[in-house]
């Protein structure tokens, strides 16, 4: 089984859009529809999850990104929380393929340590990799209530997280492992004054995952473009959709630039 992925929008702006961590492309759908107009999005199930739960790859960011990239066009590429170092990746190796670089409460390094300062608590991913051994569904909802926190309405997003996260089944418990590993060991800093393609990070202010430091200290090392939006959680796109597309736009000009001064063909 191949990789599930849905075309959406109608407008000129090639986009693919990579959720997070147990989700599925269908709880980016408020972004989806508040860009419908703008953008024609490739809304992703990542390995594992959604409909794309039997597809047999790996969830390893090199295999997504080339998978995802033989699959799409050439285009701009959007990460939320995971799918951001999958974005990430994709758009440090492939940037004939991935035009520009959006990050959405995601970031190159997740686990805090001492060289740092900006990440979530290790114990925090350790406890999650041991819970998945002996309760998988309160693990899950202990981690939607993790990204509903901070937010305006968290008791509302937790709920809207709850009924859109089995919505296209249960994730496969390997890939819930493997994610929790990604999480835990991935370090991509390194190479963020490498980064070729324009990028904007876009953070919440009351994100309780990726702080929004990390975001700016992103942003600065690869001259992206750093926003934040001051009443949203670890997911903005809900209730916040609108703030995001704007804070998306700077990236957008900068596309249309380069595709009008490039060549068709890189």
């Amino acid at each position: 089984m191949s990789l599930f992925i849905e075309k959406a929008g109608h407008g000129p702006l090639p986009l693919v859009l990579l959720h997070g961590w147990a989700m599925h492309g269908g709880v980016l759908a408020p972004l989806v529809e508040a860009l419908q107009a703008q953008c024609t999005m490739y809304v992703v199930d990542l390995p594992g999850h959604g409909h794309s739960r039997d597809c047999g790859l790996p969830l390893e960011p090199h295999a997504c990104a080339a998978a995802i990239a033989a699959a799409t066009p050439p285009a701009l590429w959007l990460g939320w929380s995971l799918g951001g170092l999958i974005a990430l990746t994709a758009a440090l190796e492939l940037p004939r393929q991935v035009r520009g670089l959006a990050m959405l409460c995601a970031t190159p390094k997740f686990v805090r340590d001492a060289s740092w300062p900006h990440g979530s608590d290790p114990a925090l991913v350790q406890q999650l990799a041991s819970d998945l051994e002996t309760d998988y569904h309160a693990t899950i909802e202990r981690f939607l209530a993790l990204e509903a926190m901070g937010s305006t309405d968290p008791r509302g997003e937790l709920r809207h997280l709850r009924e859109l996260v089995f919505a296209r089944g249960e994730p496969d418990a390997r890939v819930l492992q493997e994610g929790i590993r990604i999480l835990h060991h991935s370090d991509r800093r390194a190479a963020l004054p490498d980064l070729a393609v324009p990028s904007t990070w876009i953070a919440g202010r009351r994100d309780r995952l990726v702080p929004p430091r990390a975001m700016a200290w992103s942003a600065s090392q690869c001259g992206g473009d750093g926003h934040e939006i001051a009443q949203a959680g670890h997911a903005p796109f809900f209730g916040h959709a609108g703030a995001v597309v704007e804070a998306l736009q700077p990236l957008f000009t900068r596309h249309q630039g380069r595709a009008i001064t490039s060549p068709l063909h890189e």
